[in-house]
């Protein structure tokens, strides 16, 4: 839009030419364009919103006190599939890491020779037999003729000898053929327990069972599974009188990772003596593993319960901070600021703190963002997510 000029400087335009009152019109646009502007909304660091935290609210409530102890994972069963009889391995029929039943079929020998053992021994006990028959009707024939003393008491006592000589023959013929076949039945190498088997230890062509019974593969049964662990004398003490309580939590378990394993377990036994070298006492507990995540040799962290406490106020295991000071945990006061409370703590209940000192309930504990939180500083308390 064009600007409009003060009157007295028309006489002045309608006497001199554009060029003469250019320098005028200049001057004029550059006092315009100095004049004051309004000042700038506020922005930057004041302008920002307070930063936005999770805070739970105590209270005083009944829990579980639990103990934490390092335990190992176990299968419940472990066998080890071998070779028992000697030959070349022909093939093996499973797929190695699967789950095989009790029974299945895992590996194949090569049997022609203990086929060829199985018909020799028969034959013996077939020849074992027919010796027999005829040390049968020797026997009778003397008996026949000693009653009309046609022949000695010696030759009848020779004849008694044979025919049970030969009933003993028969008997060593028929344990040979039992033998021979458990050994052809050993050519077929089969599962012994139902479980997860590994990789095979032997490939085809190896030749196997010779002076010794050769490892093929290993079968591990952990669905449940065992975790073995051990506690002190006075803690198992503690441990026993929660377990007669119906209102002890049950056995957990913490992965390597920190994430609590879904399904809890249950105490199994314990050892008959305390170890006297530790002062400890091993025990041992038992975990469903459905979907096989947890496997043998794992180790874990076991949450045991081992009393209950009264009037206890929780914190969540990420709201308490460690400071060269000691413990301590953040605030949300009344007037929407951070304040640091120093606290003590008595143990565990499940993966929260049980606090001795510092709160008494009702306090605004900050969970989530507690990075972004400074005692004195502003902020806003939204409900933590669980």
């Amino acid at each position: 839009m064009p600007k409009v000029l003060p009157k007295y400087l028309e006489p002045i335009l309608q006497r001199h030419s554009p060029v003469a009152w250019l320098l005028p019109a200049l001057m004029l646009a550059s006092l315009a364009a100095c004049k004051p502007q309004s000042a700038a909304p506020p922005g930057g660091m004041a302008g920002m919103p307070p930063a936005e935290v999770g805070v739970v609210s105590v209270t005083p409530r009944q829990v579980p006190i639990t103990l934490e102890a390092p335990g190992r994972l176990q299968a419940v069963r472990t066998a080890e599939v071998r070779a028992r009889v000697e030959g070349i391995l022909e093939r093996r029929t499973y797929r190695e890491g699967s789950e095989v039943k009790a029974g299945a079929v895992l590996f194949r020998i090569d049997d022609r020779s203990l086929a060829a053992n199985l018909a020799s021994v028969r034959a013996n006990l077939d020849k074992a037999r027919a010796q027999a028959l005829i040390a049968a009707q020797n026997l009778e024939r003397m008996r026949s003729l000693a009653g009309s003393k046609a022949i000695s008491k010696q030759e009848l006592d020779q004849a008694v000898a044979s025919g049970a000589q030969a009933d003993a023959e028969v008997a060593a013929a028929k344990a040979a053929v039992t033998r021979a076949e458990i050994d052809l039945s050993h050519a077929t190498v089969i599962a012994p327990i139902s479980g997860r088997i590994g990789r095979a230890l032997v490939s085809e062509g190896a030749l196997v069972g010779k002076g010794e019974a050769t490892p093929l593969a290993s079968i591990e049964q952990y669905d449940p599974i065992w975790v073995n662990f051990s506690q002190s004398s006075a803690e198992f003490l503690n441990l026993r009188e929660a377990q007669g309580k119906p209102a002890a939590a049950p056995v957990n378990l913490v992965l390597e990772n920190g994430r609590v394993y879904p399904l809890p377990g249950k105490l199994l036994f314990s050892d008959l003596a305390v170890d006297p070298a530790t002062g400890s006492v091993g025990l041992r507990a038992e975990f469903p593993n459905p979907d096989r995540s947890l496997l043998p040799g794992q180790f874990v962290t076991v949450r045991l319960p081992v009393a209950q406490a009264e009037n206890a106020i929780v914190v969540p295991q990420r709201a308490l901070q460690v400071t060269p000071q000691g413990q301590a945990v953040l605030l949300v006061g009344g007037d929407g600021k951070v304040e640091s409370r120093p606290v003590k703590t008595a143990g565990l209940t499940g993966g929260d703190w049980i606090i001795s000192e510092g709160l008494s309930g009702g306090e605004q504990v900050i969970v989530d963002g507690v990075q972004k939180a400074r005692p004195g500083s502003q902020v806003n308390a939204v409900a933590a997510k669980p």
